[in-house]
C-alpha cells in the first residue's frame, strides 16, 4: 500500500447515496484501525456523510499517502527505536508513532474539523498498537476548534486494539504486514469481549439514531 486516491471511495459514497433502497440525505461510515483514519479523512473531504464511528482510529494518516484533488496527506512517520518487546519475536508497537500535533508531523493530520457530521470513537484503552485514547481526544479538540459539536467517546478499559462485533475471539497478536513482524494487540479477554458486546449495541443504535430515525426495527444481528 504506497498510495489511496479517495476518489475512489468517494465513488462508491456516491453509488450508496443514488440507491434506490438508501433512503439518505447522507450515508454511515465504520472504520477500524486504518480503515479509522481512512473514515475521518472521507468524512473530512467528502460530502454525504452523516454519522461516523470510529473504532481505535488515528488522527493522522496512516501507511500510504493520501489524495483527494488538491489536498494530500503525508504518511505519518514513526521511530522504530521505541518498539519493545515483551516476549521474543513479538513487538509492542505502542509508542513508535509520531505526534501528529507537533511540527513537520502536521502534514499527515486529517483536518477533522472540516467534517460535517455526527461522530462516536470507540476507544481501547489496552490498545497496543497506538495510543487511541490519545487520538480519539486529539480529533475532539480538532472538531471543537472548528466550532463543530463535540463527539462521542466510549472508553473500554480492559479492550485492546481489534474491537470487533460480538463474539469473536481476542486476536492477543498477529502478523504486522507494515512492521513486518508480529505484534500483540493488546485486550483482558473477558473485559475485551464485553467491550465487543456493548461496542457493538451502541454502535447501531448510533447509526438508527442518525440514519434513520423513522425507523423503531432493531437488528438481529
Amino acid at each position: 500500500m504506497k498510495e489511496l486516491q479517495l476518489e475512489y471511495f468517494e465513488e462508491a459514497v456516491n453509488c450508496l447515496l443514488q440507491h434506490p433502497q438508501v433512503k439518505g440525505p447522507g450515508i454511515g461510515l465504520l472504520g477500524h484501525s486504518k480503515g479509522g483514519d481512512l473514515v475521518l479523512s472521507m468524512s473530512a473531504f467528502l460530502k454525504g456523510i452523516t454519522a461516523t464511528v470510529v473504532i481505535n482510529g488515528s488522527v493522522a494518516n496512516i501507511a500510504a499517502v493520501l489524495r483527494y484533488k488538491d489536498n494530500t496527506l503525508l504518511p505519518i512517520g514513526f521511530d522504530i527505536k521505541k518498539l519493545k518487546y515483551p516476549q521474543p519475536g513479538v513487538g509492542d508497537i505502542h509508542d513508535i508513532l509520531h505526534n501528529p500535533l507537533e511540527e513537520p508531523n502536521r502534514k499527515s493530520l486529517i483536518p477533522v474539523g472540516k467534517a460535517d457530521c455526527k461522530f462516536l470513537f470507540i476507544v481501547g484503552e489496552d490498545d497496543r498498537n497506538w495510543n487511541s485514547i490519545f487520538h480519539a481526544q486529539a480529533a475532539c479538540q480538532l472538531l471543537l476548534e472548528e466550532g463543530k459539536e463535540k463527539p462521542e467517546i466510549v472508553y473500554y478499559p480492559k479492550a485492546g486494539h481489534y474491537i470487533e462485533p460480538a463474539y469473536i475471539p481476542l486476536c492477543e497478536a498477529s502478523m504486522h504486514r507494515v512492521i513486518g513482524l508480529p505484534v500483540v494487540w493488546g485486550g483482558e479477554p473477558k473485559g475485551h469481549a464485553m467491550a465487543q458486546v456493548d461496542s457493538w449495541l451502541r454502535i447501531q443504535t448510533f447509526f438508527h439514531e442518525h440514519l434513520d430515525q423513522n425507523t423503531e426495527t432493531e437488528s438481529k444481528l
